[in-house]
């Protein structure tokens, strides 16, 4: 009889006959991969993999063969699609294991089960592209249509006991067999197919420390079966849950909103620059109930050290996280300080042992010692990653880590792996080859980057430029609805990544919106907090916003268009850059600052006396901030003319009002685009390139003076003109 809803507690029963009926094979395994991995309870980001059996057509020989798709490598059973999975000749992978037992040594970690790997290609089915997985023999060998080999948070926690087989056998009986712990590969899948032999009733196997793979001959019924074996071990912990008690109880009391934001605020920028001495990371910050109760209890110390136990956790998380004893109540931010400094220097001489203790003769060598998590009573936690995306599911996976302990100390006792066996994971060749056939990083892809006018223009240019090359994109305008177009369209292009986590605004993409008067300090500063909390620092600030007053616009004085002038042109940039050096010094990584001015700060001329000094005393301020922020951050402007297409700068009014006065025809019917053309082409006529000036062509100068192709060049002014002799230096 078909499940239901009802009979679920602790997970989401999403099949749905309508969907499913009438699907292929392949788009049958994709629809159920999609259903499991969409609830985290079921499996987390990446985690897990599926497979089915069909018969298909040999290209070939135009004959029926049996043929494996399994989720292929680096795949997410939540997003995959069809082209995520592997396809195999099961005849073929059935001959590997004739290519396996002829070795001269088999078994887990012996030369022939890493080579096994690159054998299935010879395998692959109508020349799929996919790479295949390590997993691949878990589902070949066990003569079943259907298999799922998840990693739900209450499995493992049984997987994780001191006394798991006798869990398994109390929670499943003979449904689910134990077997020990032992890294996939294919003598875990030889391993399996002898259990299917040996118990022809069994429906799946408990893998001690990792996770359950099950089976079935219908779609549906591996589906069922898989939230079956998660109910039952959910509703076990659930029947033995701790309440208060759990980890020990509570130790540390948590910090209201307010006050945890502070801690953040005041603390985050200097520990990414502690973790970020070897490679530059972004953050992702996580402080809801789940964290917080563990982060503040008796046992989060014990536990912590113990380190994660699943491998898909500790790949991400490292082998342990970073815990700081700091009592939130009666703790200042400088003993805090001292206390993730002091502690980082001594979890990296420790992973550094930890590598030289565990390392093999033909180990890759040692990657980045700094922790991936830090955990701190009353705040939370703060996982680090190469970028958003992958600092979300290292928060993910944590967090993760955290539900398996607690289950496991509500039904027995936390067991995690030992440092060996997690090291034979982490620094497994197979996983170094992988990392090394990712792409190369772009230029940005490490770097927080805050356009200051990101609405439109030259701004939102800019941001559509700095993301080009992989930078994390703050789009902060006056206008808010202006910042959240251009934020929405960035992530619309790249994606929001993967990785379910993040606390407010740290759930975040590669792109945020931000609202800031650079007028005011005080909104500037609580911009640049707000950037904070969603990545944990800054790198880069670009400011375009600015504003042009001609006399008598809007009835405005003379005098007041100087102070709004001054105000916005130079005030707001030097509020800008102080504030954003409080960070760069907090972090003590190089920043760039770049400030648009303008060519007209070095040419007089009638008609824009306000914003022409205020330019030129722009132009200054680029200079004393250059002396000012060393040698930590360079700081460069940033000099367009007569950019006109897009422009705030140029109003309808405005263009038409310039057209009249130079005698370019045009007709007031023309549209706007129209309108602006004409001058952009009679303002290109007076230049020696000849060409009009575009926001694209600002934008590319801002990227280069942030690219770090011109790190010795401070305290310049780049003039983006099309080559105005007038303005040349003299």
């Amino acid at each position: 009889m078909p499940k239901q809803q009802e009979q679920f507690k602790h997970v989401n029963y999403s099949w749905n006959e309508e969907s499913a009926d009438g699907l292929s094979p392949v788009d049958g395994l994709v629809y159920r991969s999609n259903i499991l991995g969409d609830d985290q309870r079921i499996t987390n980001t990446g985690g897990g993999n599926t497979s089915a059996k069909s018969i298909e057509i040999d290209p070939l020989t135009g004959e029926e063969v049996e043929v494996l798709w399994v989720k292929g490598s680096g795949g997410d059973l939540r997003t995959s699609k069809a082209e995520n999975f592997s396809s195999l000749y099961m005849s073929k992978l059935n001959a590997l294991q004739g290519i396996y037992s002829s070795a001269n040594e088999v078994g887990v970690k012996t030369q022939i089960e890493d080579d096994m790997v690159a054998m299935y290609r010879h395998a692959t089915f109508n020349l799929n592209p996919r790479a295949t997985s390590i997993d691949t023999p878990l589902h070949a060998f066990i003569p079943f249509k259907h298999v799922d080999h998840m990693h739900p948070n209450s499995v493992i926690a049984v997987a994780a006991s001191k006394n798991s087989k006798a869990l398994t056998e109390k929670i499943w009986g003979d449904a689910l067999i134990w077997t020990e712990w032992q890294r996939p590969g294919f003598d875990l899948g030889l391993k399996l197919q002898a259990i299917c032999e040996e118990h022809p009733d069994a429906k799946g196997a408990i893998l001690a420390g990792h996770g359950v793979i099950n089976w079935a001959n219908d779609n549906r019924e591996c589906y069922d079966l898989s939230l079956d074996i998660i109910e039952k071990a959910a509703r076990y912990i659930e029947e033995h849950d701790k309440g208060e008690d759990t980890f020990g109880g509570q130790k540390y009391q948590t910090l209201d909103d307010a006050a945890r934001e502070n801690v953040l605020t005041a603390v985050v920028p200097y520990l990414r620059g502690l973790v970020s001495q070897e490679k530059k990371l972004i953050g992702t910050i996580q402080h809801d109930d789940s964290i917080l109760r563990f982060v503040n209890s008796n046992d989060a110390m014990r536990l912590a050290d113990l380190g994660t136990s699943c491998p898909d956790h500790f790949l991400r998380t490292k082998i342990k996280p970073l815990y700081v004893e700091w009592d939130p109540t009666t703790g200042s931010i400088d003993e805090l300080k001292a206390m993730l400094a002091e502690g980082i220097k001594t979890y990296q001489a420790e992973y550094s042992k930890y590598y030289e203790s565990c390392k093999h003769d033909n180990s890759p060598a040692q990657r980045a010692s700094s922790p991936s998590i830090c955990l701190i009573p009353g705040v939370g936690m703060i996982a680090w990653g190469k970028n958003k995306s992958e600092s979300r599911v290292t928060a993910e996976f944590y967090n993760c880590a955290v539900e398996v302990m607690r289950g496991a100390e509500a039904i027995d006792q936390y067991a995690a792996l030992p440092q060996q066996e997690a090291f034979d994971i982490e620094y497994w060749l197979l996983e170094e080859a992988k990392l090394q056939r990712m792409p190369k990083e772009k230029s940005l892809a490490r770097d927080i980057v805050v356009v200051i006018g990101a609405g439109d223009g030259i701004g939102k240019e800019t941001a559509f430029r700095v993301a080009q090359e992989g930078a994390h994109v703050v789009c902060a305008d006056l206008r808010i609805e202006a910042a959240e177009k251009t934020a929405n369209q960035l992530t619309d292009i790249y994606g929001q990544g993967i990785g379910v986590a993040g606390s407010g605004i740290s759930g975040c993409g590669p792109a945020i919106a931000q609202q800031v008067d650079i007028t005011d300090r005080d909104s500037v500063k609580a911009m640049f907090e707000q950037v904070i909390l969603a990545y944990g620092g800054v790198d880069k600030v670009i400011v375009t916003a600015g504003i042009f007053l001609a006399p008598g616009q809007s009835g405005m004085s003379n005098d007041r268009m100087f102070d709004v002038s001054f105000a916005v042109n130079v005030k707001g940039g030097y509020i800008v850059g102080t504030e954003a050096n409080d960070v760069w010094q907090q972090q003590g990584l190089p920043g760039a600052l770049v400030l648009t001015t303008s060519v007209n700060a070095a040419v007089a001329k009638k008609g824009s006396l306000a914003y022409d000094t205020s330019k030129s005393a722009a132009n200054h301020l680029v200079r004393e901030l250059a002396v000012e922020l060393s040698p930590l951050v360079n700081v460069n402007g940033l000099a367009p003319a007569t950019v006109v297409k897009g422009s705030t700068m140029f109003p309808r009014d405005r263009v038409l009002a310039s057209l009249a006065k130079y005698d370019v025809a045009h007709k007031e019917s023309d549209t706007d685009d129209a309108l602006r053309d004409k001058l952009a082409m009679f303002y290109a006529q007076r230049t020696l390139t000849k060409q009009p000036i575009t926001p694209a062509d600002q934008a590319e100068a801002a990227y280069l003076l942030v690219s770090g192709q011109l790190s010795k060049t401070t305290g310049q002014i780049i003039s983006v003109d099309g080559g105005l002799h007038e303005a040349f230096l003299r």
